[in-house]
């Protein structure tokens, strides 16, 4: 089978995926996938507006069945769809009857194996079933956590069948030929080309490092690592992050930059606890600082400065990226000559004295969030938000998802549309 580059519209609006379907084609895509929240969203009235819209192109219905088969491929066969999606992890009978039915309507059977155990040993088994396709799927939870198609699977599996593999999960223009070189033969693309501001140029990178078997470098729809997460913090802001975070993490806006436009501050959490105009262990904190670390005091609130511009400028020697004060700093004017990114509740010119009460390194409450030695701190002209160090490569992902998405949008409003008509809001608004 000559390669085939799916393009899953995973949309909740009908509206944009027709339009988004039309510049994916017209950029070389084969296949239009409706994917399982335009299904759920829209109905199966989506398939048929596909197909009307597009006579001729393959359209694959992702139901992601898993019970009563035979009736729900009728329903998609029925509005359009030439490819209907069965989970794996569905009893044996309700993949038989999805085929059964299929074959009635002329329609073809896509085995998904998100979560499948043993890809390979059930890959066989629904073959086996008369099923025309199998598809391996890292689904984008996964993916937020940094997981990916393993090339490895991909080969093991398309060498256990004798039908086409998918394969599906944060495929880009770099990573595409690869997986054909392993035996993929349908190349499922949905953020690497519906997120961007230019569909018809993403799609067409995609599908010429499919032909040409080079892959082309390419940032959108990235995943990052444990290592990779001070470039991923970076490109988004706060508000990226609390959007991905449901708001949890998010110091209360008593705590605000003071140092001027444009200053943001990413790195890992240096903790300090201090008593009222105590700053012997928040200058202490800066020789113990790694360099990129951000150092964070719980003042307890103090209207007593425990932080100026002499100890912003021993930190950026040291390479401290930035400082975050449940308390007051002083000497604004001096740190804003310095561009030493600093947040604090309070501005006073009064300082205390250096008592050392408190410690370095334990776990605090700031801004009231509780904050460890480790987590991150991002924080920009719009607050400061923590995150704990153990969901870090998720949230880093989930951020950038959100920044993604937002790009598709700016685009449709350039063309004329606003926000609300863009997203359909009056239509959406929750039922009471």
């Amino acid at each position: 089978m000559k390669p085939v580059l799916q393009v899953a519209l995973d949309l909740m609006h009908l509206k944009r995926a027709v339009e988004i379907a039309r510049e994916s084609l017209e950029g070389g895509a084969d296949w239009i996938e409706a994917g399982t929240p335009l299904i759920k969203s829209e109905g199966a009235e989506c398939l048929r507006v596909l197909k009307k819209e597009f006579p001729g192109r393959t359209l694959v219905a992702d139901m992601k069945t898993m019970d009563v088969g035979a009736f729900e491929v009728e329903i998609a066969a029925k509005a359009g769809a030439d490819v209907v999606t069965v989970l794996g992890l569905s009893d044996d009978g309700t993949i038989s009857e999805s085929v059964l039915a299929a074959r009635k309507y002329g329609a073809a059977v896509m085995v998904d194996l998100i979560n499948v155990p043993d890809q390979a040993a059930r890959a066989r088994q629904v073959e086996g079933m008369g099923v025309s396709y199998v598809c391996l799927h890292v689904g984008i939870d996964e993916q937020m956590k940094g997981e990916g198609s393993s090339l490895d699977v991909i080969a093991k599996v398309s060498s256990a069948i004798g039908i086409p593999l998918a394969v599906a999960g944060g495929i880009t223009a770099e990573t595409a030929p690869r997986m054909i070189e392993r035996g993929a033969s349908i190349i499922i693309v949905g953020g690497g080309i519906i997120k961007t501001s230019d569909v018809r140029s993403a799609a067409r990178a995609v599908k010429g490092s499919m032909t040409t078997g080079k892959g082309l470098p390419n940032a959108l729809s990235r995943k990052y690592g444990q290592e990779e997460l001070f470039e991923a913090f970076a490109k988004v802001s706060t508000c990226n992050i609390a959007d991905a975070a449901h708001k949890r993490g998010v110091m209360d806006n008593g705590i605000v930059l003071r140092n001027g436009h444009g200053a943001k501050a990413v790195g890992r959490a240096l903790t300090v606890q201090t008593s009222k105009g105590d700053w012997a262990k928040p200058v202490e904190a800066i020789d113990r600082a790694k360099r990129g670390d951000i150092i964070v005091i719980d003042a307890g609130g103090s209207e007593i400065s425990v932080w100026g511009e002499l100890a912003a400028n021993s930190a950026l020697v040291k390479g401290v990226a930035g400082v975050v004060i449940d308390g007051s700093a002083r000497d604004i004017d001096g740190i804003i000559d310095l561009k030493f990114p600093c947040f604090s509740r309070h501005v006073s010119p009064h300082a205390g004295e250096p008592k050392g009460y408190g410690g370095i390194g334990m776990e605090i409450v700031c801004g009231g969030q509780m904050v460890r030695t480790g987590d991150w701190i991002i924080g920009d002209e719009n607050g400061v938000i923590v995150i704990p160090q153990e969901h870090a490569v998720e949230l880093a992902n989930r951020s950038v998802d959100v920044w993604e998405r937002e790009e598709r949008v700016r685009e449709e409003i350039k063309r004329g549309g606003t926000l609300s008509s863009v997203m359909q809001l009056e239509k959406w608004e929750q039922v009471k």
